[in-house]
């Protein structure tokens, strides 16, 4: 029998990529592969069922596998930096540090896959990865001078928010770089991350939204207008678009965190896993929590029954937290290979694994 999409995770680690699979309530590791190897980002394509792995392969570079069937995969193309003349006339070209995000195009889009990298890159291929293209169009533009690190060495973009109403309408996040969002299929974009702010820059330029650092940014399925991001900074919410962006005080324990979920259906719920930041990026109290929100960021309910806690130092990365379509599970992977699930909207949680490779992405497909 079929399995559901949530009765499926792939989660993604600095020693392979595992499958695992939910069968009368109990998860199982149901293949593993590339272990032994860094996969960094993962996607399965609910259009046509193909899945793509990427892999930092550390003094051999960053590579892609694609599979067709589940089962045996193939390496293709991998996105590649222009070659640029510096000020001695040398020819060099960037490096692709990692690949940090893989999206599908629209459903009206067959093969088309959308890719973040670092150092600050967002490629398309048309044709299920076999090539890919810089979008020049946000490459070149002068505001990228200003982008840098964050908890990185290079700017890097990491989350891609395709519009289902519309393929061409395509919004990423960058960090540090702000919000950037195009409306006809990456020829020309606009800067929107007004409302932000950024304690860690002076003051006078706190607010530029060029220099924000929004960890990952999500949006609601049913309502796509409305985007979540756990920031640097905070909690963000905007429901017009990405064109203002408000705080969300109420955040607790702390506004800090990687990852962020919003529920497909209803853009008053998202979940989030806080942290205390900046040098120190350990759970607040040594504590475990996952932080819930149902009207829209007005109030927090905070959990921990299944996590562990008090001394515990598990943090979730940005693409750790995962959703289901139907919004009836959450899975979430920690820097330490804990392993949980909750079918309880984030109230309870059940272990899975807690000897898991460090987990750098998961998701249900």
């Amino acid at each position: 029998m079929e399995l559901s999409m949530s009765n499926r995770m792939f989660v993604g680690t600095r020693k392979g990529l595992f499958t695992l699979e939910n069968s009368g309530g109990s998860w199982s590791v149901a293949r593993s592969d590339f272990v032994g190897d860094n996969v960094t980002m993962f996607l399965a394509d609910q259009r046509d069922g193909w899945l793509y792995t990427g892999l930092n392969l550390g003094h051999f570079g960053c590579k892609m596998h694609r599979s067709a069937d589940g089962s045996s995969w193939e390496e293709c193309a991998v996105p590649v930096y222009p070659v640029v003349e510096d000020a001695d006339e040398k020819e060099t070209a960037p490096s692709l540090n990692e690949i940090w995000a893989l999206e599908t195009g629209g459903p009206d889009k067959a093969e088309l896959l959308w890719c973040g990298t670092i150092p600050g890159g967002l490629f398309r291929s048309n044709d299920r990865g076999s090539n890919w293209e810089l979008v020049t169009s946000l490459w070149d533009r002068e505001e990228r001078s200003e982008w840098f690190g964050g908890g990185k060495d290079h700017p890097g973009i990491h989350s891609i928010c395709v519009d289902p109403r519309d393929s061409q309408h395509v919004t990423v996040g960058v960090s540090c770089g702000g919000v950037w969002t195009t409306f006809d299929g990456g020829e020309s974009w606009e800067l929107r991350a007004t409302g932000m702010h950024a304690e860690y820059m002076p003051p006078e330029q706190a607010g530029s939204p060029n220099i924000q650092d929004p960890h990952l940014i999500v949006n609601c399925q049913a309502q796509p207008d409305c985007f979540w991001t756990q920031h640097h900074n905070g909690v963000f919410r905007t429901t017009d678009d990405c064109q203002s962006w408000h705080a969300i005080p109420a955040a607790k324990p702390s506004g800090f965190g990687f990852p962020v979920a919003v529920h497909p259906q209803d853009p008053q719920t998202a979940w989030f896993v806080p942290a205390v930041k900046d040098e120190c990026r350990v759970p607040v109290d040594g504590k475990v929590v996952v932080s819930r929100t149902n009207d829209g960021g007005k109030s927090f309910e905070v959990f921990n029954e299944g996590l562990p806690g008090p001394d515990a130092y598990d943090i979730v990365f940005r693409h750790c937290l995962a959703i289901s379509s139907d919004g009836d599970r959450l899975a979430m992977g920690s820097s330490t290979g804990s392993l949980w699930v909750s079918d309880g909207s984030g109230e309870s949680w059940q272990t899975i694994s807690n000897h898991l490779p460090q987990i750098y992405c998961v998701r249900f497909g």
